[in-house]
């Protein structure tokens, strides 16, 4: 007999989750652990395990579907079984307008006799094509059927559409005087993407924040030369090491996230949240930094930083930045923060402030290090290595002499760089 899979509670705040991808097509054999989809919930995307085994008899929820917790999505069986899925909970469909690979999805309707194949191609099999892909061809008059798909196990995409569009008969006709009309397929499709789960909570948090923490900004310059200098030289002798001898890569944003813990240590009262009827001072610094995805920023925390040493940071900084970059993050890995630092530099960006990460205190915004000359303590000018730090308070937890006291603290342990390896 089938068995229905339900939509999982992912979190304990979800209450609704999103497929944004099926990994496995119907038809596919399945095992227990094998992933079947990726659901995309109110804090992350999160992989979906199936717990039986059998065949992928029916997605009962498509890409892009909203589904209630407890919903179902899924029926896996033996082979050549049928499953009633009339009972399914209704759901809305969004489209889908973004071009990346997704598995071939059968719509969840009333199931087909078995002996009525599925209408075929020119080639006879049936065409792999994006939604995006669809919708370009049919506007362009493009057969799909003669395209050759470039996107994976042969999907047409929204270039091999492109790709024919420009090769065709009367695009090679067109004329290219100045003053020939203008025919471009822009930069991207325009269409109305639909908000994820995901970006629909960053922004309900990020105007929570702005509306009730109000925000006041400080901004410090670090000399960073003696920073680097260390690095360098740390590196040097560590990255030639296994990580079974203590081997490892420092990054400057692990130097940062250290000395941050610091400067926390030293002015304690911007370790605090704000609790409306109390103001909550954080025995331990749970740090949390931002990790940049496809759709949105993940906020990772690196727990009792204060009892960890900078390898040790380092080390849990890197697996943090994998497990969210390959939507492996669980729930409790991004919960229980005291303090957040982002970073920009890596953009290229010199200076801004973050949007205080709700009920931190603060925010500490990294910015890019720049060659400039600087007077130095012998009235000489000299080049040095200047970053930019802004840091983001909440004025009903901290006040301006406690954020600058911290800036003042961070700027010495950085510029005093042997300070971090305490």
């Amino acid at each position: 007999m089938a068995t229905i899979i339900d939509m999982p509670k992912l979190s304990d705040t979800m209450t609704a989750g999103t497929v944004a991808n099926w990994l496995k097509n119907e038809g596919d054999s399945v095992v227990s652990g094998d992933v079947i989809a990726e659901i995309e919930t109110d804090k992350a995307t999160m992989e979906l395990e199936a717990f039986d085994e059998g065949v992928l008899l029916k997605q009962i929820a498509a890409v892009g579907t909203e589904v209630p917790v407890g919903a179902p999505i899924a029926a896996i069986g033996e082979a050549g079984e049928t499953v009633e899925i009339e009972s399914a909970a209704p759901q809305v469909q969004t489209e889908t307008a973004v071009d990346e690979p997704q598995a071939e999805v059968t719509p969840a309707a009333s199931p087909a006799p078995e002996e009525a194949p599925a209408t075929p191609a020119p080639s006879g099999d049936r065409i792999k094509a994006s939604p995006l892909a669809r919708k370009l061809a049919e506007q362009k008059g493009i057969d799909l059927s003669t395209l050759t798909g470039s996107g994976p196990n042969g999907r047409i995409v929204k270039k091999d559409v492109l790709s024919a569009i420009a090769d065709s008969p009367v695009a090679a006709a067109t004329p290219t005087s100045a003053s020939a009309p203008i025919s471009s397929a822009g930069i991207a499709e325009e269409s109305d993407l639909p908000v994820s789960q995901m970006r629909a909570v960053i922004a309900q948090r990020l105007r929570e924040s702005k509306n009730t923490a109000p925000h006041f900004y400080l901004e410090t310059e670090v000399d960073v030369a003696k920073l680097l200098e260390l690095r360098s030289q740390l590196n040097s002798e560590l990255s030639e090491l296994s990580p079974e001898q203590g081997g490892a890569k420092l990054s400057v944003n692990d130097f940062i996230l250290k000395a941050a813990t610091e400067a926390l240590r030293r002015v304690p009262a911007m370790n605090r949240s704000w609790n409306e009827s109390s103001i909550r001072q954080h025995s331990a610094v749970n740090i949390s930094f931002g990790v940049a995805i496809d759709d949105g920023l993940l906020t990772p925390v690196i727990p009792q930083a204060d009892a960890k040493g900078l390898k040790r940071i380092s080390q849990e900084a890197k697996e943090l930045i994998a497990k969210a970059r390959s939507k492996k993050l669980s729930p409790a890995e991004m919960s229980g923060s005291t303090f957040t630092v982002t970073n920009l530099g890596m953009f290229g960006v010199t200076g801004f402030y973050g949007i205080i990460n709700t009920p931190n205190a603060g925010i500490l915004s990294v910015g890019a290090t720049v060659a400039r000359p600087v007077v130095n303590a012998d009235g000489e000018i000299a080049v040095s290595q200047i970053m930019k730090i802004g840091l983001s308070c909440d004025h009903r937890v901290v006040d301006g002499a406690v954020g600058a006291q911290f800036l003042q603290a961070l700027k010495s342990i950085i510029e005093t760089p042997a300070l971090i390896l305490i």
